[in-house]
């Protein structure tokens, strides 16, 4: 017979559980009980008594409900690691929880706030494996029409996404090994990505964003199964379109004149992106054949910038906006006070905090203020405001 606190969700044990990386039996030993009685928490055979519940959120450092939350469901959708082959599975699974945990964060706002409107290429369901170079050229390059990019470099890779509807966050992940992740929420349907800032790199972490987009609009609909089977060809695609999405074939060729690593070099502060990237990309475009690729791959490793090359600290962060600046919309227009917000969502306050965009304490400071005033637009009486992700 199953006693305790019935309203106690067995997923959400098993979902901050993978999150922090501990055993099952690290668990069981710090709340007096055995690992069977904690297997029956997370399998929902058995409830833990309030005494318990009290413990394990003290475990965790959460509030009691989180674990009383319903966790929202999830499709077969996957989501989309960048780097995943040096990965484990523990970052992996880091990842995956902090990105569902910006879905819940956003569908909690949506009481009040209207995101972006998604401004997206379409793709037809399963139709990346009959995608080629030429295709995700053209699709990167209206990406960038429906985006309202020009042919130019892009300012802000993390603004255009925001501002296209897709709901960013970036911060440290623990994990050198993973530099972004990806997914379309089933809870929201809308399209999330999270960019690992472990690297401390500006560069490759725009580079990262526009994977990440690779794989939204590329990959939309592939399924868990696909995804497992073709992730080589996936990422390979996702590549290439970043790579298409930052240098447009026709904008970024008339920069080249002559190919070289220092020319590279002289072009990098205006497009943006690495010396790497650009040795890429010209090969694509037929500016350089097979040898002089390799001839510039080496030379560039001979020059010791495989690690790290030169202006990338000359470039600042992007930093996603959205989240920060509907909780200050909320704070400013006394529409939610930040304990009910917080008690509402129900995650942990630092991961909201971190998650957001928002200055740390800011939900144990009760006069802290977000740092990014919103604009606010709505009608009169309406209580829907819609946030911009521009500046």
């Amino acid at each position: 017979m199953r006693v305790g606190i019935r309203e106690f969700q067995p997923l959400r044990l098993a979902q901050i559980r993978e999150y922090a990386g501990v055993t099952k039996t690290s668990i069981a030993n710090a709340l007096g009980v055995s690992p069977a009685t904690l297997s029956k928490w997370e399998s929902g055979h058995q409830f833990p008594t309030i005494e318990k519940l009290r413990a394990l959120s003290l475990f965790f450092g959460v509030k009691d409900r989180f674990f009383l939350k319903p966790l929202p469901d999830s499709s077969e959708r996957p989501a989309f690691y960048r780097s995943m082959a040096n990965a484990t599975k523990l970052a992996r699974q880091t990842a995956k929880v902090k990105l569902d945990w910006v879905a819940e964060i956003s569908k909690f706002l949506e009481a009040w706030v209207d995101w972006p409107q998604l401004k997206l290429p379409k793709l037809h369901a399963g139709s990346f494996l009959s995608l080629d170079d030429r295709d995700i050229e053209l699709i990167a390059a209206d990406a960038r029409r429906v985006m309202g990019l020009g042919k130019g470099p892009v300012n802000d890779v993390l603004l255009a996404l925001e501002s296209s509807g897709i709901l960013c966050a970036a911060d440290q992940l623990g994990f050198a090994n993973m530099d972004g992740v990806s997914l379309w929420s089933s809870l929201t349907n809308r399209p999330y990505i999270f960019i690992g800032r472990d690297k401390a790199n500006p560069i490759r972490n725009r580079f990262d964003a526009a994977h990440e987009l690779g794989h939204v609009i590329l990959h939309q609909h592939v399924g868990l199964k696909s995804f497992r089977k073709y992730y080589k060809e996936i990422e390979r695609q996702a590549d290439y379109f970043a790579g298409a999405f930052l240098l447009p074939a026709e904008s970024f060729s008339c920069d080249i004149s002559i190919p070289t690593l220092d020319s590279f070099l002289a072009i990098k502060t205006r497009w943006k992106v690495s010396v790497a990237a650009m040795i890429m990309r010209s090969y694509q475009l037929g500016i350089i054949d097979e040898y002089d690729k390799m001839r510039f791959f080496k030379g560039r490793s001979a020059r010791g910038w495989t690690k790290a090359e030169p202006l990338d600290c000359d470039f600042s962060f992007e930093s996603p906006k959205l989240l920060s600046r509907a909780f200050q919309m909320l704070n400013e227009n006394n529409l939610i006070s930040k304990s009910e917000a917080l008690h509402s969502i129900g995650l942990p306050a630092k991961e909201i905090e971190s998650l957001s965009g928002l200055p740390r304490g800011y939900f144990s400071d009760s006069s802290a203020e977000a740092s990014i005033s919103p604009t606010i637009k709505g009608s009169s009486g309406s209580n829907v405001y819609p946030i911009s992700s521009c500046s």
